[in-house]
């Protein structure tokens, strides 16, 4: 049986040439791809001066490039994207209804007009297209632009739109990018790059995107590559390990860009027991929440701090809530959550366990590995609450919206809110805790091109930020005409 070939994209280039076998995540799929030992020396961009050619584009040149491709990645009619969602089933972490789903959502991801809230929130197109001038204090003329770099992007897999929104804002600042593919999905960027390629081979947006794969960790060809001569920031997602083996290379001149793994969890507010509408309301969206990406992704909700009171009426409340967030996960549409690929068999031991244990946890379902919903009977969150996954969360009895704040440590990201109207009172608190962003219970995983990431901006980190002075005597006082002490 042959093996699919992953191509090397270089800068409009598709290459197939000295092939390796590797091995996709999960072990499901072998693909041939070309050594990337061999292409070294191609890989970065070299003289930054390269870089002119994407200042003669205009932003509106750059949005009607992305609306062009728009039209070009139509899932039924694009190829690449066909084959690349084949394959894909077998090393994405999420089931075929899911992946096929995030496919044909792709071209959604380049309005027009997303393209420009993104790019205004994050930088200020007048940034991104000229030097924008203010007069300072002391009669300075200060002038400031926002300037590409050569970066490297190591993406995750977890979701197939990372691939694009990483081209997306490559393009949008004017940088030139190398996408190291990850292992469980080494098509998407692919496949998106050849597209580009098809339609718009000699572009400069086209000729500033590479896409490779290697296997991380490789310090043989890292070492030479990760050098402030060939790459000025690293955009890193991905997790604890592979992280803190990109630290050993940052240097002065090369910078890292940590989108590193995070966990998150959500707050349900009493009012969600004020009616059975309510009720239901809140269940849906907490199932949406845990379920989305079959738990993933660092916005899944794993743990749900719910007031539900901590006397017997209010662990009936809970265990009640339970039962309908598992019902609800399970009606879930299949592009959103399925039964998971594989049910962690540690996870399960764990949650099998806890049955034997019912004056202190209710385990609503977890059998058939299709997700189970863990209440908790006393206010404190299971053991192993870090390694929930695969549509296995937890729910935890509380009386007052204080004790919630347990929900939030340095490692959490995305906190859930129902309803909306106690955020304005935890809103303020949740971010001194470690909370780095605040959403309306079941939105979790729509994340926005034009908000922060992760505490930070990236977007603005992603780009140079250059400063021009303009000063003389008559403006500004000198300091050669200073007074001698």
């Amino acid at each position: 049986m042959s093996h699919p070939i992953a191509p090397m994209i270089i800068r409009g280039e598709v290459i197939t040439d000295h092939l390796i076998e590797v091995g996709g995540r999960g072990g499901d799929l072998t693909f041939l791809t070309p050594d990337a030992h061999r292409y070294l020396d191609r890989l970065p961009l070299g003289n930054p001066a390269k870089l002119a050619d994407l200042y003669a584009l205009s932003f509106e040149d750059i949005l009607d490039y992305c609306e062009a491709l728009a039209e070009r990645l139509d899932f039924a009619s694009n190829r690449y994207l066909q084959e690349a969602c084949e394959l894909s089933y077998l090393t994405a972490p999420t089931t075929p209804t899911m992946v096929r789903g995030a496919y044909m959502n792709l071209r959604h991801l380049l309005t027009r007009e997303a393209i420009i809230e993104m790019a205004e929130s994050t930088v200020g197109i007048p940034y991104l297209e000229g030097w924008v001038r203010q007069r300072l204090l002391d009669g300075t003329e200060l002038e400031t632009r926002c300037f590409g770099s050569r970066a490297l992007h190591i993406v995750a897999g977890n979701a197939v739109a990372l691939s694009l929104w990483t081209i997306v804002r490559n393009m949008v600042l004017r940088s030139d990018a190398i996408i190291k593919a990850p292992s469980n999905d080494p098509f998407t960027a692919l496949a998106i790059a050849r597209t580009m390629i098809d339609m718009a081979p000699d572009h400069p947006l086209t000729k500033h995107l590479s896409v490779a794969y290697w296997k991380g960790g490789d310090q043989a060809l890292e070492q030479r590559l990760y050098q402030p001569q060939n790459i000025e920031k690293i955009v890193a997602w991905g997790g604890f390990a592979a992280l803190k083996h990109v630290t050993r290379y940052i240097q002065p001149g090369l910078e890292l860009i940590s989108l590193d793994p995070k966990r998150s969890a959500s707050i349900i507010g009493s009012e969600a027991f004020a009616s059975e509408a309510s009720l239901r309301e809140a269940t849906v969206r907490l199932a949406t929440d845990i379920g989305v990406l079959n738990q993933k992704g660092c916005v899944c909700s794993r743990v749900a701090y719910v007031q539900s009171g901590t006397d017997s009426a209010g662990l009936e409340r809970l265990n009640r809530f339970g039962q309908y967030v598992y019902e609800a996960l399970l009606a879930l549409p299949n592009t959103v959550s399925t039964r998971p690929k594989r049910y962690d068999p540690g996870l399960k031991a764990h949650v099998d366990a806890l049955r034997l244990d019912d004056d202190w946890y209710r385990v609503i379902g977890g059998r058939e590995g299709e997700g189970a919903i863990i209440c908790s009977q006393l206010p404190e969150a299971v053991s192993f609450a870090a390694s929930l996954d695969d549509r296995t969360a937890n729910l935890v009895p509380v009386d007052s919206l204080e004790q919630m704040l347990d929900a939030v440590d340095a490692y959490t990201q995305t906190v859930g809110v129902y309803p909306e109207a106690i955020k304005d009172r935890i809103k303020d608190v949740l971010p001194l805790y470690g909370a780095q962003r605040i959403v309306s219970l079941g939105y979790a995983a729509a994340m926005k091109f034009a908000a922060p990431q992760d505490a930070i901006e990236p977007m603005r980190r992603m780009g140079k930020w250059i400063s021009n002075q303009i000063a003389s005597p008559e403006t500004t006082p000198a300091p050669w005409l200073r007074p001698s002490l």
